[in-house]
């Protein structure tokens, strides 16, 4: 629920680009970052910053393909804290849990779990980024995911299902890494089957989970602590809205108050819900307008409109253009 502005730089990213063959240097003037990023001490990076610093990735990896190129170097010496606690746990839902849990230490990522009789469904979205996001970081978080499970319980596990709002170029080669179709939709998700979430990690520690839970639940209270009620919401918004949630009692339960309380908190910071509902939807809508081939109909939907007309007034209203004239330009 909590949405970080800042995110630490661990010395960890050294390790990872040097075993990709990528000169950190060369990375950061890409990303056009500070030299120093790597190397300086608690250096921090903001949302646009850190999505910058994965386009650097992505020019610095030229023709190679970066999430594949990112499966075949991941270890766990290129881990840092909230990735290393979710190695040391017993199983994959546990593991995506916790990451679920550290994810704003880590960057502006969210995660969605939902688990069925048969399988695990995680969709992963971003916040905070208005400009084009690199094409592979939802291939990188789907290819990340699975390599996890592989890396920690040494079994080629292969996802049930992979889905992209814009599928790669070399479908076939990822095709052969995940062993499934991949399936162009609206969100980056990924389903893993019940036996393989649930098979035991090798690499399960529970003295060392320990020795790391209380560390990042500090973090994580330090991020609540500083997050307005308008953010935390805004948070929740980001998440809900495409699994089709908008109302403000789903918001209420989701903070763990109800709904009078969560109200008196946002006009206690001259803020509202309604203002908060339709600046996410704006938010939104301009991401899917930019970044997938969705329909009008099928983002009015994503968004919680019931009609395609009653969308294409707001965003007309929100941007001064109707959706069409906004997509061409």
């Amino acid at each position: 629920m909590k949405r970080a502005k800042q995110f630490t730089i661990s010395p960890t990213w050294q390790v990872l680009l040097k075993d990709m063959q990528l000169e950190p240097s060369m990375v950061l003037a890409l990303a056009k970052l500070p030299a120093d990023l790597f190397t300086r001490p608690n250096a921090t990076l903001s949302v646009e910053g850190y999505f910058n610093l994965w386009h650097g990735i992505e020019l610095a990896a030229g023709e190679r393909s970066l999430p594949l190129l990112l499966a075949e170097h991941l270890s766990v010496e290129a881990f840092d804290a909230p990735l290393f606690a979710a190695v040391c746990s017993p199983n994959l839902n546990t593991a995506l849990k916790r990451l679920q849990q550290y994810k704003p230490l880590i960057g502006p990522m969210m995660m969605d779990i939902k688990e069925t009789a048969k399988w695990t469904e995680l969709t992963v979205s971003c916040y905070g980024y208005p400009s084009s996001l690199p094409k592979s970081v939802g291939l990188l978080e789907l290819v990340f995911f699975t390599q996890l499970a592989r890396l920690t319980t040494r079994h080629f596990i292969e996802p049930l299902f992979v889905q992209l709002p814009e599928l790669p170029e070399s479908l076939a080669e990822y095709q052969a890494y995940f062993g499934c179709k991949l399936t162009q939709g609206p969100s980056v998700q990924i389903h893993f089957s019940h036996e393989d979430t649930n098979r035991p990690f090798l690499t399960a520690n529970a003295p060392m989970w320990a020795f790391f839970a209380d560390e990042l639940q500090q973090k994580l209270n330090e991020l609540d602590a500083t997050a307005t009620m308008a953010e935390r919401v805004t948070a929740v918004l980001l998440e809900a809205l495409p699994a089709g949630h908008s109302a403000i009692e789903y918001v209420a339960e989701k903070l763990a108050m109800s709904k009078r309380t969560l109200q008196r908190k946002l006009s206690a910071e001259k803020s509202n819900f309604n203002d908060l509902l339709q600046s996410v939807r704006a938010e939104l809508a301009s991401h899917y307008l930019h970044e997938s081939k969705l329909s009008l109909g099928e983002i009015a939907f994503l968004l919680g409109y019931q009609e395609t007309n009653s969308f294409i007034r707001a965003f007309t209203q929100w941007f001064g253009q109707p959706p069409g004239s906004y997509r061409q330009g």
